[in-house]
């Protein structure tokens, strides 16, 4: 049964609790993502961007999935590729193309280019350069909702090439021994930089499945069809709420572009005719339309006319980077440590966090 067609999790009682209207703004944000990531990749090959541009082109799915779950004691942390979490956590189109641009209108100021997209007001604590180093941060999140006995959890997302990192190892250890409400999503595009699962990670089912020897639960599903992502998913979510109890969960996906923008070998070290197959049958968007469509919830006209408006919101954040000014060359010892700069008693004393 192909991913569109699958009743039993459209079935789910968090997705017969979504309206047509939340049905469509899923599509929307999945396309916002696209839009977003297609209109980078011609910015950066005009040269108006600099160091690495990891395009979440395919993954849309996941991000928007997984990140529609989230109440307001929820968290996001994420890697290098994080543009597609960034808008689906609801940061706007402008102040993230003006980030990808360096300017000062970014999000974060122009200094931390496409790799490292922050909104704490989000609950998003951003994307991270590092292979497997938002691991730690992800327990570090869930340490603290604990601690403040609040009811959340931190979703932390990685690549499936992160999954042989020490720090992520040392992450689960911590996230099983103090039962802590932190879910990793291994994000699996079946390539880590450009080299296959099979040549690259030893695991004799799937990845997610070293989560056993923590104690840890875990499960491996697709992730093409909203309706499978977010009913697999809400069941980790309820349990890390209600009994703070970690889950590593492996969503399969796939890239259409390669690793980076600098992955010259992306069509090498798999065929084109691969590549064709999962945009023909496997494309989260093009799935999730025809799921809609089928509903009678829109039509392809109505599709169509949300493609159109977001594409003109992505065209209009280009300009809005463009025409906005690059960040004070004084501006680089601003923002080092945010509460000595704010003078607050926690950059005085260096208790904050655990003493609110």
């Amino acid at each position: 049964m192909s991913a569109a067609t699958a009743p039993s999790h459209a079935e789910a009682p968090i997705n017969k609790a979504l309206t047509k209207e939340d049905k469509i703004d899923l599509y929307r944000e999945m396309v916002r993502i696209r839009e977003f990531e297609n209109l980078s990749l011609e910015q950066y090959s005009a040269g108006k961007i600099g160091g690495f541009l990891h395009a979440y082109i395919g993954q849309e799915a996941v991000a928007v999935g997984t990140i529609s779950l989230l109440g307001d004691n929820d968290h996001v942390i994420t890697a290098y590729r994080n543009h597609g979490h960034a808008l689906a956590v609801g940061m706007s189109m402008n102040e993230c193309m003006a980030e990808l641009l360096g300017k000062a209108t970014g999000c974060s100021k122009g200094k931390g280019g496409s790799m490292h997209f922050f909104a704490p007001d989000k609950n998003y604590w951003g994307g991270h350069g590092i292979v497997a180093g938002q691991t730690p941060l992800g327990v570090g999140l869930a340490y603290g909702l604990k601690y403040r006995e609040l009811k959340g959890c931190a979703l932390c997302y990685l690549g499936d090439g992160a999954v042989n990192q020490g720090a992520f190892h040392e992450s689960l250890n911590l996230a099983a021994l103090w039962n802590l409400p932190v879910i990793y999503i291994i994000e699996n595009n079946g390539y880590s930089m450009g080299t296959s699962q099979k040549r690259s990670s030893a695991y004799p089912g799937c990845l997610a499945e070293r989560a056993e020897g923590y104690g840890i639960d875990w499960e491996a599903f697709d992730g093409t069809n909203l309706y499978e992502v977010r009913a697999r998913t809400q069941v980790a979510v309820e349990r890390a709420h209600e009994t703070c109890r970690p889950a590593v969960l492996e969503i399969a996906t796939y890239r259409y572009e390669g690793h980076s923008v600098a992955d010259a070998n992306k069509a090498v070290y798999r065929t084109k005719d691969e590549i064709e197959r999962y945009k023909r049958e496997h494309d989260p968007i093009i799935v999730w339309r025809e799921v809609l469509v089928g509903e009678g919830v829109f039509t392809e006209a109505d599709a169509k006319a949300i493609d159109k408006a977001i594409k003109k919101e992505a065209e209009a954040a280009v300009i809005f980077a463009e025409e906005s000014p690059f960040p004070e060359p004084e501006s680089i010892f601003e923002d080092v440590y945010w509460e000595v700069d704010n003078k607050t008693e926690a950059g005085a004393t260096g208790r904050h966090f655990f003493n609110d």
